[in-house]
């Protein structure tokens, strides 16, 4: 499965993987991980170790996410990404926007 997630800390926070092409076609599975997650201070930390592909609808839904938190007071990590997807995040200044670990 391309979006996996997972929940701890009474839902306060939510790890969000994504293996393979990180790309439209994940777009609504995407959105699935993180929609119902609406409590004040929320962290989503999106593990991109998997994933060996992203296009610019994978950097659109990190920001729709990075709205998503912000309008329920909580903050968006990017962990693990591989260095072809961080010099791609990079570039796109994401890295201004949000953490980028590892």
């Amino acid at each position: 499965m391309p979006i996996n997630t997972s929940q701890t800390d009474a839902g306060k926070k939510v790890k969000i993987a994504v293996t393979g092409s990180f790309d439209f076609s994940l777009q609504r599975d995407f959105r699935e991980a993180y929609r119902n997650a609406t409590g004040p201070g929320v962290e989503f930390r999106v593990n991109l170790r998997g994933a060996d592909y992203m296009d610019s609808s994978a950097l659109g839904m990190l920001l729709l996410l990075r709205e998503h938190a912000e309008i329920h007071k909580g903050q968006v990590i990017v962990e693990s990404a591989a260095p072809e997807i961080k010099r791609i995040l990079v570039n796109a200044k994401f890295d201004r926007l949000f953490p980028i670990e590892g």
